[in-house]
């Protein structure tokens, strides 16, 4: 039989030496001499009969006799008892029970030293069923509190007995944590099984990954170490494919009688003489092996106990193995997510550059399954090539990259298993690089290293494959499917690092870009060198009465442009320069002009008119408004219009405008805010530069809740507020929320001012307002919209019925 080696598994309790007589010889009765104190082991209960019975016992119905030193009591029953000793004669059993159950030391010792433990073990069985059939039959308290005593009293007396089998689950137990390979711990367990029940050899059959099939497992003879030897056996043809068809298990006597096994133990039973097979199954009835224990022609048969005590030993040891399982699998997890986890912030949190990534990359990967090198190929979908900057060079003992300048190596997208995992999109875990077709062998040409074993894995990101990740050469063996399974996750980690990474890269490129864009911007819309030493050159009136009039219009009729002096003078008789950098304050205005388009309406000229009614307001009650307010109010309403496009909010929505997508409200407000902050910090340009933090902040601040508030969509609810409180008589001067909600009307009032213009003034802003409307309005019709009467210019006669429904409203 092709089987272990046989193994004399007998464990026998340890011989204890018969007691002697007290007066130094052996006890004698009748002349006949005692048993010798080296006795041999009984084989069965009636040599206990037997023994007693040649001793011919007789006694009166009651005496002590005083035998070796031993006292013992001895009732009724015709037995006499002369001058201390027992003399022969009739013993009936009765006389013989009552012996013993009167002298119980005498039964131990006789036990203890002449009874094997298989036949102790024996008799144990058999009261442990005469227990549950007296537990079964009993109904009364009495007998269930008589049969519980019985049980707890015999199991003390089993488990010390058992005291070896202990000890070999304790050692089980320690070598199921410390070992995760599944097929050695079910070895340890069949040992201890067939250790448990003196089998002579074991034979250990492990389900494969199908479930078809059962693999034979066998430890060398020469060698300590286990190792797998597969062996097919055909279902149901075979002992053990029969009980893992059937998990049952089999006590067999005669293996080659019984037509359920046409090919009885699958190999050469020569010598066996009985056989008992048990499934091992997993706590959700699955199977997960087959043990067939043995013993030979010279062994007694296994008995009814021998399967109860294999059943024992299997369940727990199904379970243990279970759970063992469950334990290695998620310190397993619980160490690829630590990894996973320093993965993710080694690469997330310092991603420079692409090839870093790369780098730190293989790195990892070339760690997580013991590699000795790591490459990997990106996808150039442009040229249907897989190309690689950096390798890991190793130092053919799975050291950490080193990086060294070498040329990128490109090669076709089908070609090499490289292509074949990025083409197909299947992982390759090759044995033998060498003896697959796939293997590209221009690699190793370039780089001079031979390739034995490969792992390759392709890198998703979006359903796409973006790269390959190719594992060289495991540093012991062959690369397994835990290999696989936890490259595959990390594969992930590698997918979404590499995407950041080129999305930084896109970011840093374009980000590199807005800076040269922005420089160039910079600097043809600041005010040049000349303009601001011409109007520097300029003094600032002391007086200039006409400005605080609402209907000033002389700057209209001006041919040079005396805006920006009017607006200096302006700043300087609301707020004075002592807090002020006059430099500053000349290039700002100048670079504020110069940002305002050459629209028809929302241009400089605007911009000017909207301060100059602001001014106007603050003059008329400067001690309405605090310093800061004042100040806030009349750098927005010169800056409210900055870069118009011309074009209104719903244009920018309608039209997909940047803008609109970066500001999703008040789309040209913020812009005008943004491009107000945007001059402030221009190199001479910050007028603010002498106020402190807090009262910075606090400008700003309301610069932007003044811009924000020309936004006609803003205008109509804040005027029905501001209406309330004024009709209810509650608007409080003192409070900050109704003096913001004020200057947003006022806000509103200033950007409309035009109307109320001398009525020639008013007519030339109408005609410059609709040119620009109607300008919208083609643009609108080229990208074919219909734009609203107001601005189609083809529906001009509409515009009386227009302009009543707004006076209305």
């Amino acid at each position: 039989m092709s089987s272990s080696r046989p193994v004399r598994l007998n464990r026998r309790l340890p011989p204890i030496s018969a007691a002697k007589a007290t007066n130094g010889t052996h006890a004698k009765a009748n002349g006949h001499p005692s048993a010798s104190p080296r006795t041999s082991p009984c084989t069965n209960d009636r040599t206990v009969h037997s023994r007693l019975l040649s001793q011919k016992l007789k006694s009166p119905p009651s005496a002590r006799i005083q035998n070796g030193g031993v006292n013992m009591v001895v009732k009724g029953h015709g037995a006499h008892v002369t001058n201390g000793q027992v003399k022969p004669s009739d013993v009936s059993p009765d006389f013989i029970k009552t012996f013993l159950r009167d002298n119980p030391s005498v039964l131990e010792k006789f036990v203890i030293n002449n009874c094997r433990q298989e036949l102790v073990e024996k008799w144990l069985l058999h009261i442990i069923k005469k227990n549950q059939r007296l537990d079964r039959d009993s109904n009364s308290d009495s007998g269930k509190e008589q049969s519980s005593d019985r049980r707890a009293s015999l199991s003390r007396w089993k488990f010390s007995v058992h005291s070896d089998k202990r000890q070999m689950l304790e050692e089980l137990t320690r070598d199921i944590h410390r070992k995760n390979n599944k097929a050695q711990v079910l070895a340890e367990l069949t040992v201890c099984v067939a250790s448990g029940v003196s089998a002579d050899g074991y034979n250990l059959y492990l389900l494969d990954e199908t479930g078809r099939e059962l693999i034979f497992f066998q430890p060398p003879i020469d060698t300590g170490a286990l190792k797998l030897q597969k062996q097919n056996i055909e279902a149901g043809r075979t002992v053990v494919t029969y009980v893992a068809r059937t998990l049952k298990p089999l006590c067999l006597t005669d293996i080659t009688a019984d037509p359920r096994f046409p090919d009885g133990l699958g190999a050469d039973g020569t010598g066996i003489r009985a056989v008992l097979c048990q499934p091992i199954l997993e706590p959700s009835g699955n199977l997960l092996a087959v043990v067939e224990l043995y013993r030979n022609a010279s062994s007694p048969l296994f008995q009814d106990f021998d399967q109860e005590i294999v059943s024992s030993y299997l369940i727990w040891g199904a379970f243990a193995v279970h759970y063992a399982e469950m334990y290695h699998t998620m310190t397993k997890q619980r160490k690829l997510n630590d990894f996973l986890l320093k993965v993710t912030k080694s690469i997330f949190q310092d991603i420079v550059s692409m090839d870093t990534v790369i780098m730190k990359i293989m790195n990892f990967a070339q760690k997580l399954v013991s590699a000795d090198r790591a490459s990997l190929f990106l996808v150039d979908n442009k040229t249907n090539e897989l190309y690689a900057r950096i390798f890991d060079i190793g130092n053919g003992v799975g050291a950490d990259a080193i990086t060294t300048d070498q040329k990128e190596i490109r090669f076709p997208l089908d070609k090499g298993v490289a292509g074949y995992v990025a083409s197909s999109g299947n992982t390759l875990n090759i044995k033998d690089a060498y003896q697959d077709d796939r293997f590209n062998r221009d690699v190793d040409t370039q780089t001079g290293y031979r390739t034995k074993t490969l792992l390759c894995m392709p890198i998703y990101i979006r359903g796409s494959i973006i790269g390959v990740v190719q594992m060289v050469n495991k540093l012991n063996g062959t690369f397994n499917k835990a290999d696989e399974e936890a490259f595959e996750t990390f594969a992930i980690y590698c997918g979404l690092a590499l995407h950041h990474a080129k999305l930084y890269d896109k970011i840093r490129r374009s980000e590199q870009k807005y800076k040269v864009a922005l420089e160039v911007l910079t600097y043809h819309n600041q005010c040049t060198n000349s303009e601001f030493a011409e109007l520097k050159s300029e003094e600032i009136p002391d007086v200039m009465p006409d400005l605080q009039m609402f209907e000033f219009t002389d700057y209209l009729d001006n041919q040079i442009d005396k805006k920006p002096l009017m607006s200096l003078y302006m700043f300087k008789d609301l707020f004075g320069l002592s807090r002020f950098d006059i430099s500053h304050l000349i290039r700002f205005t100048l670079t504020v002009r110069k940002n305002y388009r050459r629209v028809p309406y929302h241009n400089w000229t605007h911009g000017f008119s909207v301060s100059h009614s602001m001014y106007a307001v603050i003059k008329a009650d400067p001690s309405r408004w605090s310093p800061l307010e004042a100040l806030s109010m009349f750098v927005a309403a010169l800056c409210h219009d900055l870069d118009h496009r011309g074009k209104n909010n719903a244009y920018m929505v309608k039209s997909a405008s940047p803008l609109a997508a970066i500001y999703s409200t008040s789309t040209m407000e913020h812009h005008h805010f943004n491009q107000t902050v945007s001059i402030l910090q221009q190199d001479g340009h910050n007028i603010f530069r002498f106020l402190s933090s807090e009262d910075y902040k606090t400008v700003l601040a309301n610069i932007k809740y003044c811009i924000l508030a020309t936004d006609l969509a803003l205008f109509f609810p804040n005027k029905a507020r501001l209406k309330a409180l004024v009709d209810e008589e509650v608007y409080s001067w003192q409070s900050k929320d109704h003096r913001e909600l004020l200057q947003a009307i006022i806000m509103t009032g200033c950007d409309l001012s035009a109307s109320i213009k001398p009525w020639d003034i008013q007519v030339k802003t109408v005609k410059v307002i609709f040119e620009e409307f109607y300008e919208q309005g083609d643009e609108e019709k080229v990208q074919g919209r219909q734009p609203i009467p107001m601005m189609d210019r083809d529906r001009a006669h509409e515009l009386p019925g227009c302009q009543v429904y707004a006076t209305r409203s």
